[in-house]
């Protein structure tokens, strides 16, 4: 069904999931995802979420578009957009979802009625926990699940469901060491192994937060315009990654190799129209200025930069027009005079 692998968890996990959870709650590590803290500990209490729950199956299907861009090219070329390249093709909420209803009605052939719910990122659901519980892999100390085989580049969806199916055991951590993901991170998000502020991640400054990007971290951001995946990048498990072969994850509309100065200059309706049907729709056309004007602020100084970012100084947004006085202002000192 295009799942590159399954496992089985009952519907509970540890105590110290709950106390983990409400220590970094504490922290205030979440930021302004206030979801988090609303949810409290129904996120690692999966028996409450779905009452009548006797067992859990955690799916991943690879998404790394094996058409795209090199990642590490494109970040080496600051005057390119560099997209996470999770987020290049079809929304993957979309896709994961239909495949494991789909799942769910084959097996409702073979065991008749089953209660059940699905989830893919879309609920307060304890994904990588869950996952790594059931052997799907284990966490990795930049908090994404990992695997020997094909490492992290993959999305994770939840079939839950009210048939007692016999659950796998969990694997061993094979991140031994290493601390490459926590080194890689542009904005030392990976606070400590198997930890991250939320606060400092570019996926939640490029994608979750809604308001103003710290001015200390702008420079950090680098071409980073939405989501970042330095800490997989560095991964050494990755080298064993995999294209996906699922169409919906191909590159659309060259978002792999496009400039900085190109993307800024989409009008809103063209936002929302190249953007119908992707992950980056969702943060519409104002944070995607935002984001993109901080990326031209780090881009070396050219013509076509900074006219780029004149000609949306005077921007509707109050939000775009702060972030893009911050761009031209880095560029003033190489402006002719």
């Amino acid at each position: 069904m295009g799942f590159a692998d399954a496992r089985i968890s009952r519907p509970e996990l540890p105590p110290e999931a709950e106390q983990k959870l409400f220590a970094w709650l504490e922290q205030g590590c979440h930021g302004d995802m206030a979801y988090m803290a609303r949810h409290g500990a129904l996120r690692v209490r999966p028996a409450e979420l779905v009452p009548g729950c006797l067992s859990i199956i955690s799916l991943r299907m690879n998404y790394w578009p094996g058409e795209a861009a090199s990642a590490n090219a494109v970040l080496d070329h600051a005057e390119s957009a560099y997209l996470s390249r999770y987020a290049l093709g079809r929304d993957y909420h979309k896709v994961l979802r239909n495949r494991i209803q789909k799942l769910a009605d084959r097996l409702q052939e073979q065991v008749g009625a089953l209660g059940h719910r699905v989830f893919t990122d879309s609920a307060p659901v304890a994904e990588v926990a869950l996952a790594s519980q059931a052997g799907l892999g284990w966490r990795g100390k930049h908090t994404l699940l990992l695997t020997q085989q094909q490492g992290s580049l993959f999305f994770l969806g939840e079939l839950f469901c009210d048939v007692p199916l016999p659950p796998d055991p969990a694997i061993e951590s094979h991140c031994g060491r290493c601390s490459r993901c926590i080194s890689a991170c542009p904005t030392g998000a990976i606070v400590a192994p198997y930890q991250v502020d939320a606060r400092r991640c570019i996926s939640y400054l490029t994608i979750e937060s809604s308001g103003s990007i710290p001015l200390e971290l702008r420079p950090l951001i680098g071409n980073r315009v939405y989501g970042c995946d330095d800490c997989q990048l560095a991964c050494p498990w990755n080298r064993f990654a995999v294209a996906s072969e699922e169409a919906d994850f191909s590159v659309r509309h060259g978002l792999d190799r496009v400039s900085l100065v190109e993307l800024f200059s989409w009008s809103e309706a063209r936002f929302n129209q190249c953007m119908a049907g992707s992950a980056i729709y969702r943060i519409g056309h104002e944070r995607w200025l935002r984001n993109l004007a901080v990326g031209l602020g780090n881009a070396p100084t050219s013509a076509a930069v900074v006219s780029a970012l004149r000609a949306r100084a005077d921007d509707p947004s109050a939000l775009v027009r702060e972030h893009v006085a911050w761009a031209l202002s880095r560029h003033e000192r190489d402006l002719p005079a």
